[in-house]
């Protein structure tokens, strides 16, 4: 066996998942064939990334169907490095993992007392789901923003119409955004040979420049909206004046 090859029982304990789950992904595709020596099966160091890719996938609430897709575009013979990177450059790109918070900590956390209506808006709008007795998985970055719509006394049905508007256009811009990556930066990347510390490093500084574009695109698209509302109002009133 070479100093890089592991049995099954050691790729286990590397990886933390299970051998049945291991033969599965197998099945699946998911994992390439390990290397057969007579009786013996042997792992590398690219089995071994990609269960943590797997891992990491699964921990940020992607389907199975999605993992297996998301495997399918990195090549088979990727070196266990750019496999590796992978994993590293969705960190950036991925929302918070949900918290668990007692009531008691979810107003704390929300600034005020929650009533039962606030806690039905802001399930709908996939900010606080219940789970148990008294506790609350929390998506924590979305919640000052959902006690903040509850503050202007919006109707529920009015934020939950601009909470679907939003998901609708932000995935699509996400969509759109993921496929430059894929087709113009990462095929750039590697013709480069940039460091895979510089490109983390692009990435993460890359995320807030897309937001601060977004938000900067959204003011002007407010502002036209404002300025060409305001002309037709005025074409018009001209017009009957006539």
């Amino acid at each position: 066996m070479a100093e890089s090859e592991m049995t099954l029982e050691e790729l286990v304990t590397r990886s933390g998942v299970s051998v049945r789950t291991v033969r599965f992904y197998t099945g699946r595709g998911m994992l390439p064939a390990p290397i057969r020596r007579g009786r013996s099966a042997y792992y590398t160091g690219d089995h071994l990334a990609r269960l943590e890719l797997v891992r990491e996938l699964q921990a940020h609430g992607f389907t199975l169907a999605a993992i297996e897709s998301y495997l399918g575009r990195i090549p088979a013979d990727a070196a266990p490095e750019t496999i590796a990177l992978h994993r590293t450059l969705l960190a950036p790109w991925m929302s918070d993992l949900p918290e668990t918070l007692t009531r008691a900590e979810l107003d704390e956390r929300a600034g005020r007392r929650l009533s039962r209506s606030d806690l039905a808006t802001l399930r709908t709008l996939g900010i606080v789901e219940p789970d148990g007795k008294d506790r609350f998985q929390v998506a924590g970055a979305h919640l000052s923003i959902g006690v903040s719509i509850l503050d202007l006394g919006l109707p529920a049905d009015a934020a939950v119409a601009a909470h679907e508007i939003f998901t609708e256009h932000g995935r699509a811009i996400a969509d759109e955004l993921t496929e430059v990556f894929r087709t113009r930066v990462w095929p750039a990347y590697k013709e480069s040979g940039l460091p895979p510390e510089q490109l983390r490093t692009m990435v993460e500084r890359f995320k807030p420049l897309t937001i601060a574009a977004l938000v900067a695109s959204y003011e002007t698209a407010v502002n036209e909206t404002k300025r060409e509302t305001a002309e037709r109002r005025t074409s018009r009133r001209a017009a009957s004046a006539d």
